[in-house]
């Protein structure tokens, strides 16, 4: 069985951007787990939180200096008899009188009476019992109020909401361990290739895979949990075998690399169809990666991604980690951010470009200078990039001090 082959003009290919949307449309979350916090960072939320105390418990100092009544301060300088020590932890052992006041230190728990907190810069001590304040203070200045951070019971964080540290600070402080955020997503991946051997075996002259590797290490980058499947030989029986592997229910998506062309021994869209694959697009108006496919088994995801490790690498970039992204419940949009073009590039009419590059900020621009490779079958060509400059379809040429499009890579360093 061969797969049809679709004509080659740019017509019949499908544009870079209905090809994202095609994928994440049929894309929905995935279901629940329960981690610990301490393995929860980048996660998101499937359920409200609530918070379950009040923090900070009390009013409290934000300063080391004076706990004061605010009316004894508020026409201008004043002299304070200091009738307590309070240190963060210690709870206040009385209440303030007029003309009162209590030495506090940072967090402290102000004492009953005490509304505004002077800083030990606008005092002077005349001894350990008296102090002199030196300036008006506004009422409630220096004061973190109770319940500044959460009041029991109140809403603390959305479901949906991606945990940074942040957000773990608020969970850690109502004193929680885990929490309940979507799974993250078991990818299964599989390179093809006589031409390849496994990286650590007797070459005999043919080239390391390098894709498995490095598809797995972005693949964690983004927060899935890879699995290398090997190297499949050019042989229909070959690769189903390992298709069949990746499509078991374990996986919730399943990369192929290699074998999307319409070569004698492509054999990857042939197998995929003979296992029930639905194929939604084969070929993108891009370079590099053109030979994009995408389809869909039951909820297994499939992506047939280019041979050339760079075209793998910019496929995954645009297409498999915002698919990913979403299946963890995190925002899938691709960013784009505005930049400045170093030299010329050059491209194709019908096809968006995207030149590697390494941008870095010069006189409050993002300027980015295309990488002097733009091989897609050699790493050079990604090695060193920042960023992807996108070029539309439309245009063959762009100069050098043009105003262009930038995508950040998640293979950087």
């Amino acid at each position: 069985m061969r797969f049809p082959v679709k004509e080659s003009g740019v017509s019949s290919l499908t544009p870079v951007e209905e090809a994202q949307r095609q994928i994440l449309q049929k894309i929905s979350p995935l279901e629940p787990e329960e981690v610990s916090l301490d393995d929860a960072l980048g996660r998101v939320l499937t359920d409200d939180v609530e918070a379950l105390r009040t923090l900070p418990p009390a009013d409290n100092s934000a300063m080391d200096g004076y706990a004061v009544r605010g009316a004894d301060v508020s026409a201008g300088p004043a002299r304070l008899t200091v009738v307590e020590r309070i240190f963060a932890g210690q709870a206040p052992r009385r209440e303030l009188a007029t003309g009162e006041c209590a030495r506090i230190m940072t967090g402290a728990a102000l004492p009953r009476g005490a509304d505004t907190v002077v800083m030990q810069e606008k005092t002077r001590a005349t001894n350990d019992s008296a102090v002199e304040i030196l300036e008006r203070h506004v009422k409630g200045a220096n004061v973190r109020s109770a319940g500044e951070d959460a009041r029991e019971g109140d809403l603390l964080l959305r479901a949906g909401t991606a945990l940074g540290v942040g957000e773990l600070g608020l969970l850690w402080g109502q004193g929680l361990t885990a929490v309940r955020v979507h799974r993250r997503p078991r990818v299964g991946i599989m390179s093809s290739g006589d031409e390849l051997v496994e990286i650590g075996t007797p070459h005999g002259g043919r080239i390391f895979d390098t894709n498995s590797p490095a598809l797995a290490a972005v693949v964690r980058r983004c927060g899935g949990v890879p699995r290398k499947l090997g190297i499949a030989a050019d042989r229909l029986e070959a690769v189903r075998q390992k298709i069949e592997t990746g499509l078991a229910p374990e996986f919730d998506a399943l990369i192929c690399v290699a074998g999307m062309s319409v070569g004698e021994k492509d054999y990857v869209r042939d197998v995929l169809a003979m296992l029930g694959v639905q194929i939604d697009f084969w070929r993108v108006a891009m370079r590099p990666g053109k030979p994009l496919a995408f389809g869909t088994r039951g909820n297994a995801l499939v992506f047939g991604l280019p041979g050339n490790p760079v075209s793998a690498l910019v496929t995954f970039e645009l297409f498999v980690r915002p698919a990913l992204r979403r299946l963890q419940g995190l925002d899938p949009t691709v960013p784009v951010v505005p930049g400045v073009l170093a030299a010329p590039l050059k491209k194709p009419a019908g096809l968006r470009l995207f030149a590697r590059a390494h941008a870095r900020y010069q006189d409050g621009a993002l300027v980015a200078t295309p990488l002097s490779s733009q091989t897609s079958g050699a790493l050079t060509s990604a090695a060193g990039a920042t960023h992807l400059v996108s070029v539309s379809p439309e245009l063959e040429s762009v100069a050098a001090g043009s105003k262009v499009e930038l995508i950040p890579v998640s293979w950087g360093p």
